[in-house]
């Protein structure tokens, strides 16, 4: 029980702190809206400003040119009277451009008042320095508060940016609205980075305090993937770097590339194009007519008795196992279809409200779903067909976004998916289909940080060495951690073209890849920081701490640090050997294409799963979303599975009926379709083996036989 209570605190002062940081981050973003809007609003303004700006400009040279009075001129080609009627508006425009969102979030200072004084009382925070100026600033405020008294002293700690103090003293005195929107900015920045910490928390602690000690780093780094003696691994990548740009340039120099050219200054690389047969289409419809038909709990029913899952579902109090299996599967495909327990109860015959709101809340846990996860990836790994998809070596992973309710649910609004609030799913998708990692993650979040933590924290038998992932999940960091970790990062740059290469040797080395060069590799930073970046890469392989939980605290930096130099530096090493790679290569770019293009294909399949309540996210906490997370990506792989094992009876059908079947056409067939399957209804779980034949498995649909709305 008291461990209990101290891992419920743990949880209730992270997720205070997270909306602290939410409801501030909020309020400096809709300030850098209002802000956009308003100087939007004056571009025609600026444009007509800057005509008489240019007609000013033309006036005088001509004057100087002609020897002409300058005042006459200026009185007859432009006005002197027009000229200054509008230095009013020129100076508002300026000021407007020069305006500090600290300005405009304090505006809404009555909303900041509403939670920040509480909060700042809650907690006590530490700092590496007993003087840390943002420390001193928050005891100041926490004063205020506390004796009612409105102005602050002349003398108040100021730990902010050199903007923000001058638009904090702008009117000669310290402004009391900007002072304290500014120190709960500041706090907000540096718990994101772990430059203040708070104790008993697990999201929120020293930054150093997720990194292994160094004694025991040093242990793990012999096994690291890469030499982690500075000298040699820089002397080694320059020297690979060198070679693999020279070789780079004569190719593209000789045009010898495939789809990709060098005109004048500009790189244009031809998009690959699709390379599924018309006859492996064909053949899919062929298979998907004659999988045979069957319920959503019929499938669950048999996907747990040939896989056992259920038995990775354990109490969370006393380990035991369900007493009733068809009550869990109802449970998780509670989750999983976006039901609800209480909606499934009443579509459900024979389990009651109470016996799922239950199992829901003692059987199911991310942790649970992680382990079950496992049973179906491995499963579906050992079947026959799977090996005509991939071997598991490969991977790629991608967000799904799903809105949620406009009041009340857990969500952040994303303006690239539209107005409304929602959450994106982050999964990971191996060669063979099999999705064996699935996260929540806010709208708003950036997904280069989450792409490491499926390929390190995954926990089944799937083992990726090189990964695809989108523009989105890219960045130089991302580069040097999957580097480092051992595993080959390939990501579609949407903007690859303007990406500069970095180099040791500079651009005069490349005289014919001019345009593609950028600054030279800062190697000093590097040196400086490598025994950290080894402990940083030590600590992940231990498992010790999550990629995405490091690469988000050193983003939170205001000014980027050591550490996250370096680490981006490393990256850029890796990205230009990659860039190499991805323009030598056509075969890798349509690599990356049919990888990304399964993960794309498995959030259709997701969407159908996710059906009810118009496939919104509704819940009111982050947590009861991400459990409809872990369930969604639970039931699609228990589909995956199901539809590979019958997909193979289909083909072994078709084979001996003389149908070619080839295994080329098959390694374009995917276990993603789900027309078989009865998703929605009523939802039966007595006598889901009906159907079944003595062998245990359902007859193929070789007959025309309807299916029953029912589940």
């Amino acid at each position: 029980m008291a461990a209990a209570m101290i891992d419920l605190e743990a949880r209730l002062a992270d997720a205070a702190i997270e909306m602290f940081a939410k409801q501030t981050g909020l309020l400096f973003a809709k300030a850098r809206a209002s802000q956009k809007r308003r100087y939007e609003a004056t571009t025609k303004d600026v444009g007509r400003l800057m005509r008489m700006f240019g007609s000013t400009i033309g006036t005088l040279r001509v004057a100087r040119e002609d020897g002409l009075d300058p005042w006459s001129a200026l009185e007859t080609g432009v006005g002197w009277d027009r000229l200054m009627g509008v230095a009013d508006e020129v100076s508002a425009i300026a000021d407007l451009a020069r305006d500090e969102p600290l300005v405009r979030a304090s505006d809404k200072y009555m909303t900041l008042r509403r939670y920040a004084p509480a909060f700042l009382d809650a907690f006590r925070f530490k700092a590496t320095g007993s003087r840390d100026g943002v420390l001193a600033a928050v005891k100041l405020v926490r004063e205020l508060n506390a004796t009612g008294k409105r102005e602050v002293p002349i003398d108040a700690p100021m730990p902010f940016p050199k903007s923000w103090k001058a638009a904090i003293t702008e009117g000669g005195s310290i402004d009391r609205r900007r002072y304290e929107t500014a120190t709960v900015a500041m706090v907000r920045e540096r718990l994101g980075s772990g430059d203040l910490w708070v104790e008993g928390t697990r999201d929120h602690l020293r930054f150093d305090a997720y990194l292994l000690p160094r004694s025991e780093a040093a242990a793990i780094a012999g096994n690291l993937p890469f030499d982690t003696d500075v000298d040699r691994y820089l002397d080694g990548r320059a020297k690979l770097l060198d070679w693999r740009l020279r070789r780079f340039g004569n190719a593209l120099k000789r045009g010898t590339l495939d789809g990709v050219e060098l005109r004048g200054n500009e790189l244009r690389v031809t998009p690959v194009a699709a390379t599924t047969p018309a006859a492996a289409d064909q053949l899919d419809a062929l298979v998907d007519r004659i999988m045979p038909k069957v319920r959503i709990t019929e499938l669950l029913a048999e996907v747990a008795r040939r896989t056992g899952f259920v038995s990775a579902f354990p109490e969370l109090r006393s380990g035991r196992t369900h007493p009733n299996p068809e009550a869990l599967l109802a449970a998780i495909l509670a989750d999983a279809t976006n039901l609800g327990i209480e909606r499934m109860a009443n579509a459900s015959q024979g389990i009651s409200y109470a016996q799922l709101a239950w199992t829901h809340s003692w059987y199911l846990s991310d942790e649970n779903y992680a382990g079950a996860l496992r049973h179906l990836i491995d499963a579906q790994a050992a079947l026959p067909l799977t090996r005509l998809w991939g071997d598991g070596t490969t991977s790629s992973s991608d967000g799904q976004f799903f809105r949620s309710g406009r009041r009340g649910s857990a969500g952040s609004v994303n303006l690239h998916y539209g107005s409304e609030p929602g959450q994106k799913i982050y999964t990971h998708v191996a060669d063979t289909y099999a999705p064996f990692h699935a996260r929540l993650i806010s709208a708003t979040a950036a997904e280069a940080p989450y792409v490491l933590n499926g390929l390190v924290a995954h926990g089944t038998g799937i083992e990726p060495a090189t990964h695809y992932a989108d523009t989105g999940g890219s960045s130089d960091h991302v580069f040097s951690l999957a580097h480092l970790l051992g595993f080959r990062f390939v990501p579609r740059l949407r903007d690859l073209a303007d990406r500069k290469l970095g180099t040791f040797e500079g651009q005069s080395r490349y005289p014919s890849l001019a345009p593609l060069i950028g600054r030279p590799i800062n190697t000093s930073v590097i040196r400086e920081s490598w025994d950290e970046l080894v402990r940083l890469a030590a600590s992940i392989k231990a498992h010790a701490v999550l990629p995405s939980v490091m690469l988000k605290k050193l983003a939170a930096h205001r000014r980027q640090n050591r550490l996250d130099f370096a680490l981006q530096e490393v990256g850029r090493i890796e990205r230009a050997l990659f860039t190499i790679d991805w323009l030598e290569s056509k075969q890798l770019r349509q690599q990356c294409q049919a990888g990304l293009n399964k993960g794309e294909a498995r959030h259709f399949l997701a969407q159908a799963v996710f059906a009810h309540k118009q496939g919104r996210l509704r819940d009111r906490t982050f947590e009861d979303q991400a459990l409809k997370a872990s369930g969604l990506n639970f039931v699609t792989a228990a589909i995956i599975y199901w539809n590979t094992l019958y997909m193979g009876r289909a083909v072994d059908h078709l084979r001996r009926s003389g149908e070619p079947a080839p295994n080329e056409l098959l390694a374009h067939v995917a276990p993603l379709g789900w027309r078989h399957i009865s998703l929605t209804g009523d939802y039966l779980w007595q006598n889901t083996g009906h159907g079944v034949d003595n062998d245990g498995f359902r007859p193929l649909n070789l007959g025309v036989e309807p299916i029953d709305q029912v589940a």
